[in-house]
Formats: C-alpha cells, structure tokens, sequence
C-alpha cells in the first residue's frame, strides 16, 4: 500500500483547497502543485490564471504547505487540444474535460507526483474510490447536484490505486463553509464552467482562431432553406440560442433547435419545437470504450448511463459490443443525443466506464 505523502492539485478553486486541508488533518504529509497549462500570454485578461496562482499561494501559505508551479503545456497541446479542434473540424463536440483528466491530471500529474516520492495525488474532484488495491471501483460522490464521476470515466485501476478525493462525501455548502471557518481567502469564489485549463471566454470567437469557418445553409427538417450559419463548428445537437432565425412565414413560430449536421453539403438541420420527434434518440452507438475494471461487461448488459453531466441516470442495454463498437438502446428516447459527447455507464452508484457517442 502507497504510504502517506500527497500531492494535492492546488488550482487555486475552493474545492482543492478544502481537499488539502482535510488531507492535513488526516495525518497525510502534503504538498501542493499548481498546474498552468495554457499560454494565454497573447490574450490579456481572458484566462484568469495569474489571480488563480496568486489564490492558490495565499491558501498554501494559510496551510503552511510547499507549493510547486508547473507547465504540461506541450502535453496539452499533444494530447488534449489537438483532440479537440479534429474533433470540432470533424463536426462533433467534443468534450476536452475528459481528456484533460485522463492524460493531464491522472497522468501527467501523477507520473510527476510519483517521480518526487508522492504515494498519492489528489483533486478537489467530487468522486469517490473504494475497492482493494489494483481492484478499485469509481463510485458516484454523495452530493448527486456535484458528482464528477461523468468526467473521470477513463480512469484506469493504476490513476484510482495513487488517487484521493477528499470531498466525495461532502456537499458544496459544507465545503465553502468549511473553506470560511478555516480562513482560506477564496471560499466566496465562483466555480469555473470554462474549458479545462483555458478557462471562460467567447467560444465561438476561440475556436475561429485555430479552424476556419465555413458558412453554410440553414435547413428545415423538410429541406426548406431557412438562413445562413457562419459554420457548423459553432453549433451543437439540441441548441437554441445563436441560430438567428427570425420569424417565418407559415411556421408555428416555436423557437427553432438544431437537430443534425449534414457535413457532407455543410447545412445545418433544425426543427420547430423543443419536444419535436427528430430531437429524439432511442438508440446510439458509441466508440473509444473504456472499462475501469479493464473488462467489458457480457453483452447483452443492462444499467443506467448519462449521455450528459448531471443528466439523470437512463435505464438503458447494451445491446451489441464489436470491434470496439457498442449499440446503447435506451428504455426511453433521450433528447439531442450528441456525437463527440460523452456516454457514461453506470451500475447503481459505481461508474463502469463509458465511450465517445459516434452516432
């Protein structure tokens, strides 16, 4: 069993910084690590990392713990981001969270934690790890509004057998006042709802620095033309705003929803109506598995999945498993089923692993 040193991501956010403290007072030896992996030094003001640092030293010092600064930059870049813009080029949405924790936080973190004599690493992740060594089970968090179980899927037994996290049986509420009681200057902060490690800014602006857009006809689900998009990278399955239809004539005047891409013409399909038929799948198949247990379930396998974050769990089977494939039928169709996304199975409160919705 690994002994008792930590190593504590310190993102300079209220959730790590609680996880640090209580590791304290669980005995464990704790350092902290502060990870910057976006070079944001052409876009002034955009991604708040200098005050992220300077909140993730005021709360190492209130603890009285080392805090170390580091760069994954280039394993961002190579692992996360590339990913991430074939996937918007491809038409998809892609979902770059995941892969940040897989390949930046659980694996590069953890290889550097491990290299400086660490026994763990740890997040302020709302998750929680049980089972024995080398047989660990991912389990949802208590707080169901703040599980993060949907974005650490691709854990595999060695990140689960080096990781802790702290706040798996703890609400939001109880952190933050946890946080106020013990001084640590940011306990107020906003969670952040940006792209992991780039932080919050004008999406659609972001992506057109990297991809060219190609605008393109908006089309009604009968083939009428209806307007114009400026790409169909900037759009999404199941979304409202930004489409920029106005009225039009001899329709019901219900807002409009995107409801498919067609890449090959470049035309983005919508319908009428957040309830319309086409918005909705009973089936899906999905690619890029992953099985925390290192073995998929026999087919055919009933359980629960989440085709998005804090979605409700859906009764569902697997019906079919080749060639790195699954079918996923649904016991109720699930609304704006969105490839490049992420479906993530369950088995009560244990997550089993999950793939990448192709269709």
């Amino acid at each position: 069993m690994p002994g008792n040193k930590v190593m504590v991501g310190l993102s300079g956010g209220v959730d790590s910084s609680v996880a640090a403290s209580l590791l304290m007072d669980q005995g464990y030896e704790v350092e902290a690590l502060f990870m910057k992996n976006w070079d944001e030094d052409d876009e002034p003001g955009e991604c708040p990392a200098e005050q992220d640092l300077a909140d993730a030293r005021a709360v190492a010092e209130t603890l009285g713990i080392e805090l170390r600064t580091i760069s994954f930059s280039t394993e961002y870049w190579d692992r996360v981001f590339e990913y991430f813009l074939a996937e918007y080029r491809a038409g998809r949405t892609p979902n770059p969270d995941i892969l940040c924790n897989q390949e930046i936080k659980f694996r590069a973190f953890l290889d550097y934690a491990l290299d400086l004599g660490a026994d763990w690493i740890a997040t302020g992740h709302y998750a929680r790890v049980q089972g024995s060594p080398d047989r660990r089970t991912l389990v949802k968090a208590l707080d169901a509004d703040k599980d993060q179980t949907y974005f650490l899927y691709r854990l595999g037994q060695r990140a689960l057998n080096h990781s802790l996290f702290p706040l798996g049986s703890l609400t939001k509420p109880e952190v933050r006042a946890m946080a106020e009681q013990r001084g640590f200057p940011n306990f107020a902060k906003k969670d952040s709802t940006g792209i992991c490690f780039i932080g919050e800014r004008k999406f659609k602006d972001f992506l057109a620095r990297y991809l060219p857009a190609q605008p393109g006809d908006i089309v009604s689900v009968e083939g009428d033309i209806i307007g114009r998009h400026q790409g169909l990278m900037f759009h999404t399955i199941g979304q409202r705003q930004g489409l920029g239809i106005g009225g039009i004539r001899d329709t019901s005047g219900d807002p409009w929803y995107v409801a498919d891409k067609d890449m090959q013409n470049n035309r983005l399909i919508v319908v009428q109506g957040k309830d319309h038929p086409a918005l909705f799948k009973a089936t899906l198949e999905a690619n890029d598995l992953y099985w925390i247990s290192g073995a998929a379930p026999a087919i055919p396998f009933s359980c629960h999945a989440r085709i998005r974050y804090r979605q409700a769990d859906q009764a569902c089977e697997i019906a079919a498993l080749a060639d790195g494939v699954c079918r996923v039928r649904f016991a109720i169709p699930q609304r704006a089923v969105t490839p490049g996304q992420a479906i993530v199975f369950y088995d009560g409160d244990v997550c089993l692993g999950g793939g990448t919705i192709r269709s």
